[in-house]
């Protein structure tokens, strides 16, 4: 089955078939670097990063560019607010991002241009655009004329009388309302840090003309996916695709992918400045990060498919949160009865499964059926979410074949092999979706002397308790630790704990 994608241009799901094969150049619009991340800003990065990975695994070669926006009205107000300078704010909020990406395993971007470091190729486009007939001078500042593009509105469907509403700049200056922002004048209350020379005096580029300058230096004149969130489609990406196709006559993009947006559930905020405050901080990554995992945090936003919206919430995080320790359950069950080191070694190869030596033949077609299911739905606009429902009947049935063939007391060490050679597997595909790279952090909270001698205590308290049946007590020393975070798990071999 070829990958087909939905394209956002033609509102249908096409097949994917990249401009110059096995090559494939894909551009996201980045953040404006202005204020803390929140977690709407790691939306498209993860999506993408997964884009990126599973385009890899199907044989392509993927250039992915991420651009950031460091020349922007809302840098010079925060600045001002924080008195400081725009490149000092723009550092520190970058690398707050950049630290935030790590975190979430976000390490596939292999271009992150700024703005401030392509002024000349963003004048070098405007300058075309005044060639061309399609933008013009006025007083300093340099406009795109939107009625000289009869294809302007194809993405957004939005007609141009239909578009004053969205005005880069208010005055007399412009011939058409609809006319937007190549290049503004400098103000003389501006710092010197965000004004730059230019044929048509000192300035600033507007927003949009950054992204299509950044993107098509990096990637062509054609490239073929660009990727946003679905606020972007008007009038950023629409005036991407005006600006980019009235400079050089082609077509700007082959697929346009939009994501959904992040819902938050804000009926429980009152109006006060106070508690919107603390309720915008609790969405930012820094402080997610400090509550969660990067790989919990990626779990929750791949877990919907990425056109449908994300709902925020604290009992959402919550359930994402146990949905994927199910799986590192699965990983702690396979080293606990087979002595293996799971993350010793990524589990990157197919031909791991295909050549293990397989003891029961249902549960190898199962296994090959599971793996075929994952590639069908990634295929088919890489559906995340159903990839994720097939790794959950994948782990729930090799979590039956252990107690199939009694593998936590009895040593079979054939089924053993089998069983690590699928779970592997399952990891495998896991891994095209950032995911079981790494040995979770709650896990590694066993490897504490201390904590280890104080749980072995409580659980050995648990068992007298139940053992003589004082239940109120053993049940009491359960919840406690849950409430506190642990889970306990009564097996046939003892009872196990972990920090959830």
């Amino acid at each position: 089955m070829a990958i087909r994608v939905y394209n956002t241009l033609t509102h249908q799901k096409e097949p994917f078939e990249p401009l110059s094969p096995p090559r494939v150049g894909i551009y996201l619009c980045g953040p404006t670097v202005y204020k803390p991340s929140h977690i709407g800003h790691a939306v498209g990065p993860i999506i993408f990063d997964c884009i990126k990975r599973y385009l890899q695994y199907r044989g392509y070669d993927v250039t992915f560019v991420i651009n950031v926006t460091d020349v922007d009205d809302k840098l010079i107000i925060e600045a001002e607010a924080q008195n400081t300078t725009v490149p000092e704010l723009a550092n520190r909020v970058l690398d707050n991002y950049l630290a935030a990406m790590n975190a979430l395993g976000i390490d596939s971007i292999d271009i992150m241009p700024k703005a401030s470091e392509h002024i000349k190729d963003i004048c070098d486009n405007i300058q075309t655009l005044i060639d061309n007939d399609v933008a013009y001078v006025s007083g300093g500042d340099v406009y795109f004329d939107v009625t000289r593009d009869d294809d302007y509105g194809k993405l957004s469907n939005r007609k141009i009388e239909d578009q004053t509403e969205h005005r880069d700049v208010v005055g007399q200056t412009k011939r058409n309302p609809g006319d937007f922002a190549l290049w503004k004048a400098a103000k003389p209350e501006e710092p010197d840090s965000v004004i730059y020379d230019s044929p048509w005096g000192k300035g600033r580029p507007g927003w949009h003309i950054e992204c299509s300058a950044m993107s098509t230096r990096y990637l062509g004149d054609t490239f073929d996916i660009h990727g946003g969130g679905m606020d972007l489609i008007f009038p950023h990406h629409e005036n991407e695709i005006a600006q980019a196709e009235s400079a050089t006559c082609k077509t700007f993009v082959k697929y346009w992918l939009h994501h959904g947006l992040t819902r938050f559930n804000t009926k429980k905020i009152s109006k006060s400045d106070t508690e919107m405050q603390d309720a915008l901080k609790k969405m930012t990554l820094s402080h997610l990060l400090s509550q969660f995992t990067g790989e919990q945090l990626r779990y929750f936003v791949i877990s919907t498919h990425y056109r449908r919206p994300i709902e925020f919430s604290d009992g959402e995080l919550d359930a994402k949160k146990k949905g994927l320790a199910t799986f590192h359950r699965l990983f702690e069950r396979i080293e606990r009865v087979t002595g293996t080191d799971l993350f010793a070694t990524p589990a990157d190869s197919e031909d791991e499964w295909k050549s293990a030596e397989k003891t029961d033949a249902d549960f190898a077609k199962e296994v090959d059926t599971f793996a075929a299911r994952f590639v069908e739905v990634m295929d088919d606009d890489f559906n995340t979410a159903a990839a994720i429902a097939t790794l959950f009947d994948f782990a729930n049935r090799t979590n039956r074949f252990i107690e199939e063939n009694k593998l936590e007391t009895e040593d079979n060490v054939v089924a053993k092999q089998t069983a690590i050679a699928a779970t592997r597997e399952l990891m495998r595909m896991g891994q095209l979706l950032g995911l079981f790279r790494t040995r979770p952090e709650s896990a590694k909270g066993g490897d504490d002397e201390l904590v280890g001698k104080l749980m072995a205590i409580l659980i050995d308290a648990r068992a007298q308790s139940r053992k003589a049946k004082q239940f109120e007590i053993s049940d009491s020393i359960r919840d406690q630790l849950a409430a506190a975070g642990v889970t306990l798990e009564d097996r046939p071999d003892g009872t196990l704990w972990r920090i959830e």
